[in-house]
């Protein structure tokens, strides 16, 4: 049985996982839905210095001392950012990389820098709002949250602390060393700003690549197809892994012989 850890979006907690990580566990899978700090069930530390250096580190310590080997790692939306963080600093732990309708970052880039002009000039006012160091939640019906979602995930939201969106990202090249790389664009909304990082993935003969028709929040919209696309991550780590091992095993018998 696979180690998933689900990290959520912007604006999220882990309670978006719920329904995909029900039926994980119901295949008796572990399951790990963190929440990152200053957001939904820990908003109450969001402060100023929040960055994406924090949230990396969530998950580094969860996957340290939860002792997390071998595991599937998923990141919606922001958390690809986060996710590329984790996998560049404990490679080692990490099996397989699952990018939901996410940011896939290279070395120096930020969600600011990724963003269009025009969507950091409006992050930025909508900053002020709040103290000027969170956003305020985007509208679920912009990203074509399910209709009888829409409520309860507007009630559910937090603001985001914006520093985890202005930071960059470091990065030594250590999440490439990761051998089973999926990512999922959600086709049933537009404008999708994503489709850039999805076609990149396409074009990369390492990266496995789907589609979901849906709206972005895939594992609130779509979570049947969410954790069928999880466990293919984990068969193929599964299978990639025993066959390198068994490469290697073969390799060492012909140099003993």
């Amino acid at each position: 049985m696979a180690n998933f850890v689900l990290v959520h979006a912007a604006w999220r907690g882990g309670w978006t996982w719920k329904r995909v990580a029900r039926q994980l566990r119901d295949a008796g899978h572990e399951v790990y839905t963190p929440t990152l700090t200053g957001l939904a069930d820990r908003s109450h530390l969001l402060h100023a210095g929040i960055n994406l250096s924090t949230h990396i580190q969530d998950i580094v310590s969860l996957i340290r001392f939860e002792e997390l080997s071998e595991v599937i790692l998923c990141g919606a939306s922001y958390s690809g950012m986060v996710i590329t963080g984790v996998a560049n600093q404990i490679s080692e732990r990490i099996d397989a990389l699952v990018y939901l309708d996410a940011f896939l970052p290279q070395n120096g880039d930020s969600i600011f820098t990724l963003n269009p002009e025009a969507m950091q000039l409006a992050n930025i006012k909508n900053a002020g709002q709040s103290g000027g160091f969170s956003l305020p939640p985007i509208s679920t019906e912009f990203i074509q949250t399910n209709l009888q979602d829409r409520a309860w995930v507007d009630r559910m939201s937090t603001p985001h602390p914006i520093a985890s969106q202005t930071e960059a990202i470091r990065l030594r090249g250590n999440q490439d060393k990761i051998k089973t790389k999926i990512y999922a664009l959600a086709t049933g909304w537009e404008p999708n700003g994503f489709r850039g990082f999805y076609d990149r993935a396409s074009a990369d003969p390492t990266w496995v690549t789907r589609t979901i028709d849906s709206g972005h929040e895939l594992m609130l919209n779509k979570p049947e197809e969410v954790a069928e696309l999880l466990k293919e991550a984990a068969a193929l780590a599964y299978s990639k892994r025993h066959y390198i091992a068994k490469t290697k095993e073969e390799t060492e018998r012909k140099e003993y012989v």
